[in-house]
C-alpha cells in the first residue's frame, strides 16, 4: 500500500473559516449569474486542508466528527452556500467510506487517497427522473450489467450537486439479475461513457452545478460495487448517516438565513431616507423585526447545538432529526421572509445580495428529508407511543 503524502495543515480556526468565508461572499453573485460551480472556492477549501475533515486520521485525514461538519459547513454557507454544500456532500461520504465495512480496499484507498493529494471531491448520486429521490422507496432505473463478464453501468442521475467538479460518484443502481440487488457503484466520473448534460437552471443554489450524470455502456473494474445488497438489506440504514445528512443540510440553510441578517443590519445602520434624517435602525420597527429574527435563530441556534449533543451520544432517533431539520429549515425561510417583507424593493434588488439568499433558501424545502416525511413520520412514532 502506498504511503498518503500528509494533506495540508486544516485551517479550522473560527476565524480563519469566517475569513474564506468573506472570500465566498464577494464571488457569490458572479456565480450565482453564471450558474457555474464556484472551482476557487473549492480551490481555497482544498488549499486549506479541509477536504480530509472527515478522513480517517488512521488514513492521513483529521479524522473530524458531525460537531465539525457543522462547523465548517454551518460557517462557508454564509459566503457561499453552495460552495458548502457540495462540501458538505463529501464530507459526508468519506464519513460513509471511514465507516464501510462492504468496500474493497482498493477502492476505499483510491477515494481517499486522491482526496488528499489532489482534491478529488465524491458525492452520492442518486435522484433519477422516474425513480425520484430513493428515500420514498422504488428501484433504480440505472442498471449493472455483465458483459463478458465484466460489469457495465447504464442510466442517469439528476440534481448530481457538484456535478462538474466530482471526481469520483457513488451512484445507486441495481443489477439485472433474477433477483436484483441494490446499492452503491463507485464510479470514476472520467471514464468513457460518462457524460454531463447540464439540466441544473434552478431559481436557488444555482451554482451547485447539480446536472443530469449519464451512465451510457460504462465499463467498470469489479472493485466499482463497493456495496450490493438485497433490497430489504437497506432498510435499516446507518442511523448516524442519517441524522449527519439533515443536521448538515439544517446547518447550511441556517448559515444563509444568518448571511441575510447580516446584510440587513448594514442595510438598516446605512440607509437614511431624507425625510427621516437618520438611519432606518433608529426605527422602533425595524427594532422589532431583527429582534423577531434573531429569536427565529436562536431557536435555530439552541435545536443545532441539542441535536449534535444526542448525535454524539448515540440517543437520536432519525424521526427527531428529521424534525429538527423541518424546524430549523423553515425559521431560516422565515427569518429572511421578515426581512425581505420590511424593506420593499431593496430586497428584491439584483443589485442587493438579500434576494439571492431569499432565493437559496427557500431550497431548504425540497431538500431531503422533506417537510411530508419528516411530520408524517413523527406523527406515527407519536401515535403508536400512545397506543
Amino acid at each position: 500500500m502506498n504511503a498518503t503524502p500528509p494533506s495540508p495543515a486544516p485551517a479550522r480556526t473560527k476565524a480563519a473559516l469566517t475569513d474564506m468565508a468573506a472570500r465566498f461572499a464577494q464571488r457569490a453573485a458572479a456565480y450565482d449569474r453564471s450558474g457555474e460551480i464556484a472551482t476557487d472556492n473549492l480551490d481555497d477549501v482544498q488549499a486549506a486542508g479541509l477536504l480530509g475533515l472527515t478522513i480517517a486520521r488512521a488514513d492521513g485525514g483529521q479524522g473530524g466528527g458531525l460537531r465539525q461538519i457543522v462547523e465548517v459547513i454551518g460557517t462557508l454557507a454564509k459566503g457561499d452556500p453552495t460552495t458548502a454544500l457540495i462540501v458538505g456532500m463529501h464530507y459526508l461520504q468519506h464519513a460513509v467510506i471511514a465507516k464501510a465495512t462492504h468496500w474493497p480496499e482498493a477502492a476505499r484507498r483510491q477515494v481517499i487517497e486522491t482526496a488528499l493529494r489532489e482534491g478529488a471531491l465524491i458525492n452520492a448520486l442518486r435522484v433519477e427522473p422516474e425513480l425520484g429521490t430513493p428515500s420514498r422507496g422504488g428501484l433504480p432505473g440505472t442498471r449493472i450489467t455483465w458483459v463478458d463478464g465484466r460489469p457495465r453501468l447504464n442510466g442517469r442521475k439528476i440534481y448530481s450537486t457538484g456535478s462538474t467538479a466530482l471526481r469520483w460518484g457513488t451512484v445507486w443502481a441495481a443489477t439485472d439479475e433474477p433477483e436484483p440487488r441494490v446499492g452503491q457503484v463507485l464510479v470514476d466520473l472520467t471514464l468513457p461513457g460518462v457524460s454531463i448534460e447540464r439540466s441544473w437552471n434552478q431559481m436557488g443554489m444555482r451554482a451547485t452545478g447539480s446536472h443530469t450524470i449519464v451512465f451510457d455502456n460504462v465499463e467498470l473494474p469489479d472493485t466499482a460495487l463497493v456495496d450490493l445488497r438485497a433490497p430489504d438489506a437497506w432498510h435499516n440504514r446507518d442511523g448516524s448517516l442519517v441524522v449527519g445528512h439533515v443536521l448538515a443540510i439544517a446547518c447550511l440553510y441556517d448559515g444563509v438565513a444568518r448571511a441575510a441578517r447580516d446584510w440587513l443590519i448594514t442595510f438598516l445602520h446605512e440607509r437614511v431616507p431624507t425625510a427621516l434624517g437618520r438611519p432606518l435602525a433608529t426605527l422602533p420597527r425595524f427594532q422589532t423585526l431583527l429582534g423577531e429574527i434573531d429569536a427565529l435563530l436562536m431557536v435555530n441556534e439552541s435545536l443545532i447545538e441539542t441535536a449534535l449533543a444526542r448525535a454524539e451520544s448515540g440517543n437520536y432517533p432519525a424521526h427527531e432529526a428529521n424534525l429538527a431539520k423541518y424546524v430549523v429549515t423553515e425559521n431560516a425561510i422565515k427569518s429572511v421572509e421578515l426581512g425581505l417583507a420590511a424593506i420593499g424593493n431593496p430586497g428584491l434588488s439584483q443589485d442587493n445580495p438579500l434576494e439571492r439568499h431569499y432565493r437559496n433558501v427557500l431550497c431548504a424545502r425540497i431538500h431531503t428529508p422533506q417537510a411530508d416525511v419528516a411530520l408524517a413520520s413523527a406523527g406515527r412514532v407519536a401515535l403508536e407511543a400512545g397506543q
